[in-house]
């Protein structure tokens, strides 16, 4: 497997399931404890070793770049205030000059239109996708274990992240086939979206990290638009998957759908429950809340 070298992020989306917040701020920015949804996602994919970090955004998203810029003035103040531990988070956050880039997706057409916009910046080689929504829980992160079961691999190929999911809750998700396992990975033997439980290949649910490779882009440029009249990455991942081979891996850890208010406040809380200054207060909120319920 080519070394993964860069990250696609979409970004371009609404956010129109947490409107209000999300009027002005975009979702990637709604912070989970004290760290924006977007900056979870990308120390992932710096983890992981990606050097390169490319944003697909929309409108009203400026505020994503900017976050990932050098701001003086807020960073003069901490100087002078003597305020060295928040400065130094701060350092630590901001990507090295030259390697984070940005894109638009003019018009709302899908993750796959998304992925697509990014084609010049990715250029003929393989890349990793990652969907700012979607948080997993572990170290090392899911990403990681993704590249180190590519790596596995002897041939150049697509990678999946899946995860298990109740057999009621199926047709929510698209949905792998299993097939043969090699090494930590298995064969993807088809994907079905949002399949009714009697129909689904497995409980294994596409879980918004791939590895793809720069072939996709092609696909994706002949691509008819498909349900919401959206241009989808899965029917281009079935179509590239005539030619190459797909892989699922079933990650370690715990994944976060940060679109969803109940998964963005369990994120909230599972990430709160990991930091050691913040812990012991919010578990005794939390007994003090639910106490006798």
């Amino acid at each position: 497997m080519s070394r993964i070298r860069k990250a696609i992020f979409p970004v371009a989306g609404l956010g129109t399931r947490f409107l209000p917040a999300t009027k002005a701020m975009p979702k990637e920015m709604l912070p989970v404890v004290d760290r924006p949804l977007i900056q979870h996602v990308v120390d992932e994919a710096r983890e992981a070793g990606i050097e390169h970090f490319i944003f697909v955004t929309g409108r009203n998203k400026s505020v994503i770049e900017d976050h990932f810029d050098r701001q003086f003035e807020l960073e003069l103040t901490l100087v002078e205030r003597g305020k060295k531990e928040e400065l130094s988070l701060l350092s630590q956050d901001l990507p090295e000059a030259g390697t984070a880039s940005f894109t638009r997706q003019q018009s709302p057409l899908g993750l796959g239109h998304a992925v697509w916009c990014a084609r010049e910046l990715v250029g003929n080689e393989p890349f990793a996708l990652l969907l700012p929504d979607v948080l997993v829980q572990h170290e090392p992160g899911c990403l990681a274990q993704m590249i180190d079961a590519a790596n596995a691999l002897d041939t150049n190929a697509n990678i999946i992240a899946v995860e298990e999911v109740p057999s009621d809750r199926v047709h929510m998700y698209g949905i792998v086939g299993v097939g043969e396992t090699k090494g930590k990975a298995f064969s993807i033997t088809g994907m079905v979206e949002k399949p009714k439980a009697a129909d689904a290949p497995s409980n294994l649910s596409i879980t918004g990290r791939y590895i793809l490779q720069p072939e996709i882009f092609e696909v994706l440029s002949k691509q008819s638009a498909g349900a919401g009249g959206e241009i989808q990455l899965t029917d281009a991942m079935l179509a590239l998957a005539k030619t190459q081979p797909f892989y699922g891996l079933k990650f370690d850890g715990r994944s976060f759908d940060c679109g969803s208010k109940i998964g963005f406040l369990a994120a909230n809380i599972a990430y709160g429950l990991e930091r050691e200054d913040i812990a012991p207060e919010l578990r005794a909120e939390m007994q003090r809340m639910l106490g006798g319920k």
